[in-house]
């Protein structure tokens, strides 16, 4: 079947007997700015709506090099903590009268950088990244250059692009500390993508929380590689052979510790009766596990909120350097993931001193 022939703005001209310019010029709003006749503007308008002509916004925009579309890019779109980043950038373009793009790059540095090429390529005004965040070479071009970034969740400190992200290390110390107030001392630390800002903020927060009580970091409870689920049932069985005395868990995403319960499960453990548990990130499904799980909860929606608006200040004035980022503060949501050793151990101690009271009215007493 013969496909009709397409609608163009060269068609329109010739059979109004204009010039291409003049059609152009009249569907794009600028009949006044140029003194084209309105009875000229009616008479392309109708033409235009007769032939269903909608003209090429993407291509009209490259050439005005304002396509009102930015870009997204994300490391793992399945991941579910990037769920509320995405929606708030998404409404945030829209309520701006953008549109959006979105790349998964797989958390893998070379399909970030392709990301970033397709999107310079298909003329977006500004890009927001979740970088991978293992090395930012290739990112140093836009501290100067001309396509606004703006980095989320992941940064690198001495790079001079705007960024938003959570205080890791402070949410990490917290969740430690935590565990530590109810009683354990022997705490895995299940870490995520070694070398990533995230990563190493949380492992510090772990680290000074544990010194900060006296207790020096076990290195052999430490151990991972991945923000993954895979990465959690793996590094749980890793050290359930390794170093199987720890008490608890501290996974530094809530798909690494939906590993470990899986991993813990096949070994017959209980969590909080066997080993407790505490995530950083927080998910709706959190509340509604078997043994509903204590986490570190980051606030994404604002993410979202305060990196999109950066954004816009970005496409807005794009020669103003920015300096630094936000670091947004997160919340310990206590739930029933964890067991506390501590009152355990005090009733223990209480009915030791019970039990070594001589007799009924001296237990009443001395024991009250």
């Amino acid at each position: 079947m013969k496909r009709p022939p397409t609608i163009t703005l060269k068609r329109i001209a010739d059979q109004l007997g204009i010039s291409v310019t003049t059609v152009s010029r009249a569907l794009g709003g600028q009949a006044r700015r140029y003194r084209i006749s309105r009875e000229t503007e009616q008479s392309v308008k109708n033409l235009a709506r007769s032939l269903d002509f909608s003209p090429n916004q993407l291509a009209r925009g490259l050439r005005l090099k304002k396509t009102s579309t930015i870009g997204l890019v994300i490391p793992d779109v399945s991941n579910p903590f990037f769920a509320t980043i995405v929606r708030q950038i998404a409404l945030g373009a829209r309520n701006r009268g953008y549109s959006l793009i979105i790349c998964d790059s797989q958390d893998s540095e070379k399909q970030e950088i392709e990301s970033l090429g397709l999107l310079r390529g298909r003329g977006v005004e500004g890009i927001v990244l979740c970088p991978v965040g293992l090395s930012a070479g290739h990112l140093a071009k836009f501290e100067e250059g001309d396509l606004p970034l703006v980095l989320v969740d992941r940064y690198f400190p001495g790079l001079r692009l705007p960024y938003v992200a959570s205080d890791n290390f402070g949410g990490a110390g917290r969740a430690t500390t935590y565990l530590l107030d109810k009683g354990h001392r022997r705490i895995a630390c299940l870490q995520g993508l070694q070398g990533t800002s995230p990563n190493e903020d949380r492992l510090r927060g772990y680290r000074a929380a544990l010194s900060d009580h006296g207790i020096p970091a076990d290195d052999g409870l430490i151990a991972g590689d991945s923000f993954g689920e895979q990465g959690g049932y793996v590094t749980t069985k890793l050290l359930l052979k390794t170093a199987p005395d720890f008490t608890a868990i501290f996974a530094f995403s809530n798909l690494i510790s939906l590993g470990a319960i899986r991993a813990l499960s096949e070994e017959g453990l209980r969590v909080p009766e066997d080993v407790s548990i505490v995530s950083f990130d927080d998910q709706p499904y959190a509340a509604y596990l078997a043994a509903p799980m204590t986490t570190v909860a980051q606030p994404t929606q604002e993410m979202g909120e305060i990196a999109v608006r950066l954004l816009f200040d970005r496409i807005r004035a794009p020669r103003h350097v920015v300096q630094g980022g936000v670091l947004l503060p997160t919340n310990l949501m206590e739930r029933s993931s964890v067991r506390d050793l501590a009152i355990e151990e005090l009733r223990k101690s209480e009915r030791s001193v019970i039990n070594d009271c001589p007799n009924h009215k001296e237990r009443r007493r001395v024991c009250g």
